[in-house]
């Protein structure tokens, strides 16, 4: 999915995946390199104006990893619909859940890798 990136998207995206949170952290060391069952995923990626945290294209699935920030945001509603005209779906992890449950997180994650056919 080659689409023509702003350049100022595209560095603010690298500057993100440069400073990324702890929860991102170890949620990418856990989906790096197909070790989520051959999966692919990349990072901090830019489309359509948005940067999504984690996409797996061949499953066209966005994983978001939000803080409290996010709680209840019209903004991410708004995206997360967006994208599911797309033919996205999308799941949104808390920090606090990653950090506390990344075994958890990853399992749910590769359920909906698994359920993407449906």
């Amino acid at each position: 999915m080659r689409r023509d990136v702003p350049d100022r998207l595209r560095q603010f995206a690298k500057a993100m995946r440069n400073d990324a949170t702890k929860a991102e952290n170890m949620l990418w060391q856990a989906l790096r390199g197909r070790q989520l069952e051959g999966f692919k995923f990349k990072r901090q990626v830019p489309i359509d104006g948005y940067i999504l945290d984690f996409v797996c294209f061949e499953a066209r699935l966005i994983v978001e990893v939000d803080g409290a920030q996010h709680a209840e945001s019209a903004k991410d509603v708004a995206r997360d619909a967006y994208f599911s005209k797309q033919g996205f779906r999308t799941i949104r992890v808390w920090n606090h859940e990653v950090t506390m449950n990344l075994e958890g997180v990853s399992l749910t994650i590769l359920a909906e890798l698994k359920n993407c056919g449906e």
